[in-house]
């Protein structure tokens, strides 16, 4: 009881200042360095949009990181009023706290405190801080060394502004980016907007926008509808990219010099963990692909990718295939009877996957069957999909008896068996009381192996 009471009695106090807002604003000037961050996360979570404001103000630490914090709707207009008081020029005032406040960081990150600590004692500093941009902070104070001290005190001191960017043509996101830009002239250049986590909807109504922002930053970039070569115009500007995910572009060809420069700047992204392509034509072509891929990808998504017979032969001889802790391979028909390329791709990842999905392939009993002990020495696996595939229900019981000891294994996403629809997997024909039938029967065998912890999924319409 006694380890609980100090926590209550500063949560009531911090709720009983915040209650007065005048009074909690000017309480700033005075209340000790240690209680700015509980009540910054009082103030954040009550949504008490004023007093954040001016404790941006008078931040006395180098940085201010949300972190953990919830951002939903409400809090969007406490995130706008932070970037507004951003102090980004040195305090013209005498006031006994003057702002400290260098790295402002918006980004939600459950394993991120409020405020790094203070591990060096010549300057301040923060785990989070850009490495990339020439107008990252550090860079710029590096500059500012050789600049004679009787001009420091005029120039505008470096500024980090830390976001993740949705470009999606939304009100909130116009909103946002007025705000930024304005901010970003008001500085005189000594702001620097940080973006780590890039996502465009529709490329072609965002190419003047990304012109203000360093694409160095962006180590995750999403886009979904785009040009190729649109695509290759903002890859060349990235260099440190980790996870790229491409959906719905258009291209003329495979062999032109459009597809060629794509392949050129993949190639220089040696730090790309993640690559996902969805509807990306790559017929008989995915050997390009992989060869200039980095050895140690962990996620590789491939689905709606037209992919052969003559790519899986080559993914199964590809070092870059090697050590995937998930790859998606789904909405690509295995149609054929040789399905020796994909065994011989499973056993190469037996020992890393956890993650495999190969969903609407026309995978039928037979070709399951020669699957299952390749899947079954996946001893890492945690989640398998393999729906709407041409699945009788004598085989999806023998595949669960050959899942159910895999003791990693948490979700299974299966195929609603054949039998169940009039004519298989054609909308509406599917017998809603067949597939209760089949449901009571799978959660039986779980039951029976005592795997209660498995959890059986499956898609319908």
């Amino acid at each position: 009881m006694a380890g609980t009471t100090p926590k209550r009695l500063l949560d009531l106090a911090m709720q009983s200042l915040l209650s007065r807002e005048s009074a909690a604003i000017q309480a700033l000037e005075d209340i000790p360095r240690e209680l700015f961050v509980p009540l910054f996360i009082a103030a954040f979570e009550g949504g008490h949009k004023s007093t954040l404001s001016e404790m941006v103000k008078v931040w006395p630490f180098y940085c201010l990181h949300i972190g953990s914090l919830r951002v939903q709707q409400p809090q969007h207009e406490l995130l706008k009023a932070m970037i507004e008081n951003l102090p980004v020029f040195p305090a013209q005032t005498f006031a006994s706290r003057r702002p400290k406040l260098r790295i402002l960081d918006l980004r939600q990150d459950t394993d991120c405190r409020t405020a790094c600590p203070e591990v060096r004692n010549r300057s301040p500093s923060c785990f989070y801080s850009c490495a990339h941009s020439d107008r990252s902070i550090i860079k710029m104070e590096r500059q500012l060394c050789f600049v004679n001290s009787e001009y420091k005190a005029f120039l505008p001191r470096p500024v980090e502004l830390l976001v993740d960017l949705s470009l999606d043509g939304s009100l909130m996101e116009k909103e946002f980016l007025i705000l930024l830009m304005r901010k970003i002239e008001e500085s005189f250049g000594s702001l620097h907007v940080c973006c780590r986590d890039l996502q465009i909807d529709k490329l072609c109504n965002c190419k003047c926008t990304l012109k203000f922002f360093d694409l160095k930053c962006v180590d995750q970039l999403s886009v979904d509808r785009g040009s190729l070569s649109d695509i290759t115009s903002i890859l060349c500007r990235m260099v440190h990219l980790e996870s790229l995910s491409l959906s719905n572009v258009t291209f003329r060809s495979l062999n032109g010099k459009v597809f060629k420069i794509f392949l050129s700047h993949l190639q220089r992204m040696e730090h790309l963990k993640e690559l996902s392509l969805t509807s990306f034509c790559l017929k008989n072509h995915l050997d390009r692909l992989l060869r200039i891929l980095p050895p140690r990808l962990d996620f590789l998504y491939l689905p709606s990718c037209d992919l052969s017979y003559r790519d899986f032969k080559f993914m199964s001889q590809s070092p870059q295939v090697t050590h995937l802790k998930l790859l998606n391979l789904s909405n690509n028909p295995m149609y054929w009877d040789d399905l020796e390329p994909f065994y011989t791709i499973l056993s190469n990842l037996s020992g890393t996957l956890q993650h495999l999905e190969v969903n609407h392939c026309l995978i039928s009993d037979s070709a399951i069957s020669a699957l299952i002990p390749a899947i079954t020495r996946c001893t890492r696996l945690r989640v398998l999909g393999f729906a709407s595939n041409p699945i009788t229900m004598p085989m999806l019981v023998n595949i669960m008896h050959n899942l159910t000891p895999m003791k990693e294994l948490k979700y299974v996403i299966y195929p609603i068996p054949v039998h169940c629809y009039e004519r298989w997997h054609f909308q509406g024909s599917l017998d809603r009381q067949k597939l209760a039938i089949v449901q009571l029967q799978l959660k039986a065998m779980l039951e029976l192996a005592h795997r209660e912890d498995m959890n059986l999924l499956t898609y319908c319409e």
